[in-house]
């Protein structure tokens, strides 16, 4: 995954899912649940570079980051919970989905 059409079109595809762009600035786009309005993914580029922002459990956190160098802490999160992903092609697509799925379930 390295385009942000894609990484919508997957969130979206994630049942009771919904597409927003809240803020002035049109580089934030985030994927939210009808249920409860809470975002489990947010896309935007920094640097040059596209990136997301998902959810993970603390146990989790380190991990992923660890793994890889394109994982970092959450850019303008909270970084106990949030993870930042830099789509720069080092991380396979499915680990990228299954990060997305965790993040969905964490807010679901």
């Amino acid at each position: 995954m390295t385009s942000r059409e894609e990484v919508l079109k997957y969130g979206l595809s994630l049942a009771g899912t919904y597409q927003d762009a809240p803020f002035r600035d049109p580089n934030w786009i985030l994927i939210r649940l009808h249920k409860n309005r809470k975002a489990f993914l947010w896309t935007y580029e920094k640097d040059g570079q596209l990136c997301i922002n998902i959810k993970v459990s603390p146990e989790w956190r380190d991990f992923w980051r660890s793994v890889y160098a394109s994982v970092i802490p959450g850019y303008h999160q909270n970084k106990e919970h949030w993870n930042t992903f830099i789509l720069d092609g080092t991380i396979p697509s499915e680990e990228i989905k299954r990060m997305i799925a965790e993040s969905y379930d964490l807010v679901n």
